[in-house]
């Protein structure tokens, strides 16, 4: 009973502030630039690929300006990489089995490549978010245009993490991350085996929860393979279920914001904007990416109730559907495949070892 209770204040727990404001002031810049230019051109449809480069902003939030600057090019390689593999496999109509096992094959490789660099936020999963979101809704402009976006998104986000060292002018040379390191026997070997274990756990979990994606009939199997990889980012077996239950009760707060938008309601505010609905759900996302940035690192389910409308709007913009189901596939979707999540980081464990920071 006490380890339980333990549990519970843990989910409940906010951690300490660490200049946050100004981390989510920068992500929201850049969203709301390139966000706001597409929809005075009158392209707020686009704003997908413009969010998935601008995510390169959430990398690298307390760093010096040189390494965030390294981090955060780190961060854009892969976040575009993603993206850019989903857009290609939108323009030639490569979806479900084929979406599955491209998406797997990335979550390993996504994987070994955010524990090298040692990407923070720690994992792929905004690779493999962006990559399965932009496979899963048509692609109404040329395959260089979409990519093209998002890689300027992504080079706006590196000047605006950047731009603090022309007052600072700081340039701390030499800096770099605390590296870990594994006591044992072999310890080299051991921490290799455990990069290894991590992407193989990455992949099966992102394999299981694309496969009972398709089999439900969803229209939306990415949502429960983005899903099913957010656990798997916690330090230890505790936090991982931990951010499982986060990403489910989060979500489902989310939802209720996504359900009073777009809902026939007087407390929708596209009621009293007729005619501007793809203005207005853009306009959301950019105020809605402040908070969710805010939250990142002291609650994550704080966080997922404001992105949760963030990745339901872009896709509503991208492709409209009922909204109805809508809500109702993305709850499905998330909560399956973040139980999938959950029981493979319980089932797939580490190699014996003793990491020190």
């Amino acid at each position: 009973m006490p380890a339980l209770m333990s549990h519970a204040r843990e989910l409940h727990r906010m951690g300490p502030a660490n200049n946050d404001h100004l981390s989510a002031v920068r992500v929201a810049l850049s969203v709301a630039v390139p966000g706001l230019f597409l929809i005075l051109i009158g392209r707020p449809d686009l704003m997908m690929y413009a969010v998935f480069g601008a995510l390169t902003g959430m990398y690298g939030r307390n760093e010096t300006h040189r390494l965030r600057l390294k981090h955060q090019a780190q961060a854009a390689l892969f976040l575009v990489g993603g993206l850019t593999i989903g857009v290609f496999l939108s323009v030639h109509h490569i979806h479900s089995w084929w979406l599955v096992l491209v998406a797997t094959l990335f979550a390993g490789a996504g994987s070994l490549y955010a524990d090298g660099v040692r990407l923070r936020p720690i994992g792929p999963f905004f690779g493999i978010l962006a990559l399965g979101a932009c496979a899963s809704v048509p692609t109404n402009v040329p395959f260089t245009t979409a990519v093209l976006i998002g890689a300027a998104s992504a080079a706006f986000s590196l000047v605006v993490g950047f731009s603090g060292w022309f007052w600072r002018r700081t340039w701390a040379a030499g800096a770099g991350r605390d590296v870990p390191v594994l006591r044992g026997p072999h310890p080299r070997a051991a921490l290799d085996r455990a990069v290894l274990v991590h992407a193989a756990r990455y992949s099966l979990a992102v394999a299981a929860a694309g496969v009972i994606g398709v089999l439900s009939g969803s229209g939306h199997p990415h949502w429960a393979m983005a899903a099913a990889a957010v656990p798997l980012a916690g330090a230890d077996l505790p936090s991982r279920v931990h951010r499982g239950i986060h990403r489910i009760v989060g979500t489902f707060l989310g939802l209720g914001i996504v359900a009073v938008v777009l809902f026939p309601s007087p407390l929708s505010p596209l009621q009293y904007f007729p005619g501007q609905t793809a203005e207005v759900l853009a306009v959301l996302v950019i105020l809605c990416q402040f908070p969710t940035e805010l939250f990142m690192a002291r609650h994550y389910g704080w966080a997922m109730v404001f992105f949760t409308p963030v990745i339901l709007l872009i896709a509503q913009l991208a492709a409209p559907m009922d909204p109805g189901v809508l809500v109702m596939e993305r709850a499905i979707e998330t909560f399956l495949g973040a139980v999938v999540g959950i029981a493979v980081a319980v089932l797939v464990r580490a190699p014996r070892g003793r990491v020190v920071t």
